[in-house]
């Protein structure tokens, strides 16, 4: 090569954002051996096609990623280095919420071995369904972890879970097996109650205890299950649930029909035409052709638009073969339950609609 392509090592650590030492260690390992080595100086070069690697190289080490599995996936062509990734990126995922487990659980027992007090006695499958329907309204988003929790507010008579992603709220109340040795709230973790949740539905009782930090599931003959309680004050939703406005039309349709057509709609966005005539599913352009449903309309016409992610969730977790629709305007909360079942309700936002045409 030409001494007018290459860079010595200052100038290349520049480029690359390694530092002149690391170039150094990582050409002695074989990672990045230079271009060139003057015989005489013994000073090192290296060449502009070398950027990407080395680049790379830096990011894989930014990750924390082990010099061997560095190498490998350097050495690899492009779909067997992406699977090589995405295989490490998994492990630390594993691990990390492994060691979040465990730090939990040790966290509880300095503490002072504080003895549970029991909040809840539930039949483990209806729990699990129970916790897995009102899940689907949490949300990672940064700065925000109480979003991806699941709040927990314990009675004498009830327990009821609730969840919210800003866009959509879901309750579910459910009616324990023992009534509870005194009144409890908590958000908890929604990731470590997936976690939990395999081991609570194969389980006929579930004893739900609070301790300091968490909760614990208790299994009989099953590893007991322990989930932390978040810090962040839960949204006060019971606010929001007083202040709801009045219903303006109320729809009643089959959940396997709006849900087909949900499924087959094209867009990102779904507008609901509600008229005497039912419902009446339209995209949000003239290419594909709207969907008629039959349903029970009581109240004004109405034109309505959601985001597919915030209706389709909150549908495919009704009840029921009938889901209910109060609707409260076409800028207004929808309550969304079954049509004879109301221990599920999700409420769903939806997006602005220009109704200047």
């Amino acid at each position: 090569m030409p001494n007018s392509e290459l860079m010595p090592i200052g100038v290349f650590a520049r480029r690359s954002g390694l530092t002149s030492s690391a170039l150094r260690f990582y050409a002695d390992s074989g990672l990045l051996p230079p271009a060139e080595v003057d015989p005489v100086s013994g000073y090192r070069y290296y060449g502009a096609d070398q950027v990407a690697r080395a680049t790379a190289l830096r990011q894989l080490r930014e990750i924390t990623m082990p010099l061997a599995a560095v190498e490998a996936v350097l050495d690899a062509g492009a779909g067997a280095a992406a699977r090589l990734l995405d295989e490490y990126v998994a492990k630390i995922v594993e691990d990390a919420a492994t060691a979040r487990q465990k730090a939990a659980v040790i966290k509880s027992v300095l503490g002072g071995n504080v003895p549970g007090v029991v909040i809840a006695m539930l039949k483990g499958p209806v729990l699990a369904d129970a916790v897995e329907q009102v899940l689907t309204a949490t949300a990672h988003e940064p700065g925000m972890a109480v979003l991806a929790g699941l709040h927990i507010e314990v009675s004498h008579e009830a327990i009821t879970l609730t969840a919210t992603d800003r866009y959509r709220l879901s309750t579910r109340t459910l009616v324990p097996a023992r009534s509870a040795e005194q009144t409890w709230a908590g958000t908890v973790d929604g990731d470590d109650l997936r976690t939990a949740l395999a081991t609570v539905r194969c389980s006929a009782l579930v004893r739900i205890e609070a301790v300091p930090h968490g909760i614990w599931l208790r299994v009989p003959e099953r590893e007991d299950r322990h989930c932390r309680l978040l810090p962040e004050d839960f949204p006060d939703h019971r606010l929001m649930l007083a202040s709801l406005g009045e219903i303006s039309t109320r729809v009643t349709v089959s959940k396997d029909l709006l849900l087909r057509a949900l499924e087959e709609h094209p867009g990102e966005r779904v507008g609901l035409y509600v008229s005497d005539h039912g419902v009446n599913i339209r995209p949000s352009n003239d290419e594909h052709p709207s969907v008629q449903l039959p349903a029970t309309v009581t109240g004004g016409a109405l034109h309505i638009r959601f985001e597919m992610t915030t209706l389709y969730p909150a549908v495919s977790t009704a009840i029921g073969p009938d889901v209910m629709l109060d609707l409260r305007g076409y800028d207004g909360p929808v309550t969304i339950r079954s049509a004879d079942r109301g221990d599920l309700t999700t409420l769903a936002m939806p997006v602005k609609v220009d109704h200047s045409s």
